[in-house]
């Protein structure tokens, strides 16, 4: 489940790589216990949403144990990052465990990740830009547990306040625009969300920008596209028709989508969960995100399941993997914390179970996925950074730096 803000501190490419102590070796072939027919005990380490989440993964393993005869504990992790680093460090990894895309490809150049894709005879069924976010050296590394897209979530109440109507949702920036506007004022701002790439970039892809290649191996952030996306949104913070979440004294933006702060959001499907427990009696109504001049566009999340290079279970693990990630485990998973399945079949049969979450379903056809370039992490941050600042600052300045320093990371990875 992508978290709800990308600002806590990550473990840096250099960090990792001295913690991990592993090399490229790891993911060749060697013999384990799963050969000699015996029974195998799994250890399966997640970064957990919640309560939710945890029974979910359990219940899981308990039914995978029952058909397989192996044993699987799970642990939900306090530090994610910081348990795997030492993990690694120690030789002592999980078998199974989340990896989140802003570390993938630091683990998978570390040599810490077993590559696993070819042995997964229908990986085609994963949405096509997940299985690019997972996959090094061109090879499919891991499966995408899930997905998350984004879409406008709008506080209805405050939208007939303002008098607008379901024909007012808005399609193009143009519209994003004047509702906005239209819905700013007596303590209201039109669009909240929050100061980071994984929501703003949003506008680049629409303006038909992003950072890099899809191949992620050239930087493409410095161009009149991506400019004309972040120059949008300086329009809308210098009207005051939007505001970035903590400057409404808020974390997120279903907070402020929650406590009426904001007329509309730019949120994942996560948002379900977080107004369900926290605002159960605001009504609210997601839609697709307004296309920009190039046309429809929003961003992807997903975390995948890693399998340790240095497990001595790796058979047994890959097997669980294809339990967990199965069409019909993954609709259970949806159900129970509200994830979406990554895989487009499944996908498919979720949209029609949850109506409500079509907005975010349907973006899947269209979604950009993460950026997962060993040592970029840093690079983000610092985009992160400067974003916060985008009202005052030349997007093309801000482009420019992302340009800069995104092909010095690139170019340490030759």
């Amino acid at each position: 489940m992508a978290p709800r803000t990308a600002t806590a501190a990550l473990v840096t490419c250099a960090a990792l790589l001295a913690a991990t102590g592993c090399s490229s070796s790891f993911g060749g072939d060697k013999e384990t216990q799963q050969d000699t027919g015996a029974e195998q005990h799994l250890k399966v380490l997640i970064a957990t949403s919640g309560d939710a989440e945890t029974k979910a993964v359990k219940e899981a393993a308990a039914a995978y144990e029952k058909q397989s005869g192996n044993k699987v504990t799970v642990e939900a992790a306090k530090d994610m990052n910081q348990q795997l680093a030492q993990s690694f460090a120690g030789h002592r990894p999980p078998d199974v465990f989340y990896v989140n895309s802003d570390q993938f490809a630091n683990y998978a150049k570390g040599g810490s990740l077993y590559a696993y894709g070819d042995k997964i005879k229908d990986a085609d069924d994963f949405a096509e830009p997940l299985r690019t976010a997972f996959t090094y050296d061109g090879k499919l590394v891991c499966l995408p547990k899930d997905t998350s897209t984004l879409a406008l979530a709008i506080n209805t109440d405050l939208w007939k306040k303002a008098g607008l109507t379901e024909k007012d949702y808005p399609t193009s920036w143009d519209e994003l625009r004047k509702v906005a506007g239209k819905l700013t004022g007596d303590g209201v701002t039109g669009l909240v969300t929050s100061d980071e790439y994984q929501r703003l970039g949003v506008f680049m892809k629409q303006a038909g920008g992003w950072i890099t290649d899809a191949k992620q191996t050239k930087m493409t952030a410095d161009s009149a596209r991506n400019a004309e996306g972040l120059g949008f949104v300086r329009s809308l913070l210098r009207a005051g028709s939007m505001k970035y979440a903590k400057q409404v004294d808020t974390s997120w933006g279903g907070e402020a989508l929650g406590k009426g702060k904001a007329a509309m959001t730019i949120e994942g499907n996560w948002l379900t969960g977080g107004m369900k427990l926290d605002y159960p009696k605001v009504p609210y109504k997601v839609v697709p995100l307004p296309a920009g001049p190039a046309g429809k566009a929003t961003l992807a999340f997903s975390n995948c399941w890693g399998v340790a290079a240095e497990s001595a279970h790796r058979s047994a693990a890959v097997d669980l993997v294809k339990y967990l990630s199965s069409g019909e485990q993954q609709l259970k998973f949806a159900d129970g914390f509200g994830v979406m399945p990554s895989r487009t079949s499944a996908l498919a049969e979720y949209a029609k179970q949850e109506p409500e979450a079509k907005a975010w379903a349907d973006a899947g056809a269209y979604a950009q996925g993460p950026v997962t370039v060993a040592g970029f992490d840093k690079v983000l941050s610092q985009f992160n950074t400067q974003l916060q600042s985008l009202r005052t600052t030349d997007p093309k300045k801000i482009l420019a730096d992302l340009q800069r320093n995104g092909e010095q990371t690139l170019a340490k990875g030759d």
